[in-house]
């Protein structure tokens, strides 16, 4: 009997601003891949969105035929085999919880429904998955090291160049088309995956676990340390520590970003820093724009940046801070640790960046990298617009 995946989302969404303004939850990525493509993996077969009205059409709903069963997964939980295993178990109008939180739930037909169902698992096993904007960058670690074992599973690695300095190369992976040449790769500390046509310039340093998507670009002299992730076609420079970028974003000069999360589509301009340690030594507090209130990260974390934002020459941004979608940021001194989405300018005279324009400027950036502002990407950033119109000065 055919069975049709869907990844939906939960109240949670609303807690993982200013990412899951612009994605559903399992569109953010956490290691090398997304949670769907995650998933997509585990079950050998295309996993689809239940999403909010203004991302469906982007990211959109398949359903399985009249005689197939739907089975609905929770979109911000990760895979492993032990969950994948009871998800297949599950039978049509089963339901799969954890501490009564519902993981997945199986229903035969073509509705697509979340309405509790009386027949309930439980789930004794572990469950991982993103809570809050930090865990991205927490969870990369180990994300990482379970994708690269997905990943590189029975497959041989493209050959790495001679004339780099490689420590423990059984842990290192190119996809066919990766450029490594004249860089230090050690690996001992974690694995390092460069993907498809992906090129590493000269003079690299990278300290593992670090992975590279598709057509990434490595600057020369980058140093990059574990756990790092640089989604496909971003280019990164400098310095860079624990972060997940994901996707078309670029840090291609000096500067150091640290314990950070960096969205699709975004610009650091040259000798943009930010602080992930407070002077203190003090837990960090982050603003939850969905709560107005804050809540603790830990003791490091750095920027939070949604997507189509850019920063202009040497910001300084300052601990935990976050930064909504579309955002152009410039001017002296540190900008505010919240700014709303679609904001201009900085402390002094933060004004609104109009609608017409951010979609100008979203369009032109996107065109650097060879591709187009989407109508349904415009409808996106328009429903954003208005929905954060009264947070904006």
């Amino acid at each position: 009997m055919e069975r049709n995946y869907i990844l939906f989302d939960t109240p949670v969404r609303d807690l993982l601003y200013p990412f899951t303004y612009t994605r559903p939850i399992a569109a953010c990525r956490v290691g090398i891949l997304t949670i769907q493509e995650k998933w997509a993996y585990w079950l050998g077969t295309g996993v689809s969105h239940f999403t909010v009205p203004h991302l469906q059409d982007k990211f959109p709903l398949n359903r399985a035929s009249e005689g197939g069963i739907n089975v609905l997964l929770n979109g911000h939980i990760l895979p492993d085999e032990e969950l994948v295993a009871a998800v297949a178990a599950l039978k049509p109008d089963q339901e799969l919880y954890k501490d009564n939180h519902l993981i997945a739930k199986a229903s035969q037909g073509s509705e697509v429904h979340l309405l509790a169902s009386a027949d309930r698992k439980n789930y004794n096993g572990p469950v991982k998955g993103i809570f809050k904007p930090w865990d991205i960058f927490m969870l990369n670690d180990q994300a990482i090291r379970e994708d690269f074992v997905l990943l590189t599973r029975g497959r041989t690695s493209a050959p790495l160049p001679e004339g780099n300095q490689v420590v423990a190369p059984e842990n290192i992976f190119l996809e066919p088309g990766a450029s490594v040449n004249c860089s230090i790769l050690n690996a001992s500390t974690g694995p390092i995956y460069i993907g498809r046509n992906a090129l590493v310039m000269e003079g690299c340093a990278m300290r593992g676990p670090v992975a590279l998507g598709e057509g990434a670009v490595l600057k020369m002299g980058a140093k990059v340390y574990g756990a790092t992730t640089l989604g496909p076609y971003c280019i990164g420079g400098g310095e860079i520590k624990n972060s997940v970028f994901f996707g078309y974003s670029n840090k291609s000069h000096d500067g150091y970003v640290g314990d950070a999360v960096i969205g699709e589509w975004c610009n650091l301009g040259a000798n943009t820093s930010c602080s992930n340690v407070k002077n203190n030594a003090a837990p960090v507090k982050i603003w939850m724009e969905a709560s107005q209130s804050t809540a603790i990260a830990g003791q490091k974390c750095g920027v939070l940046m949604g997507d189509y934002s850019r920063c202009g020459i040497n910001t300084m941004l300052n601990t935990g801070t976050v930064v909504g979608v579309s955002c152009n940021i410039f001017g002296a001194g540190f900008p505010p640790v919240f700014l709303p989405s679609f904001s201009w300018g900085h402390q002094v005279g933060m004004a609104a960046y109009r609608l017409p324009e951010a979609l100008r400027d979203a369009a032109a950036w996107m065109a650097f990298k060879g591709r187009q502002l989407e109508d349904t990407d415009r409808k996106i950033l328009e429903a954003v617009f208005n929905e954060t119109n009264a947070k904006r000065p």
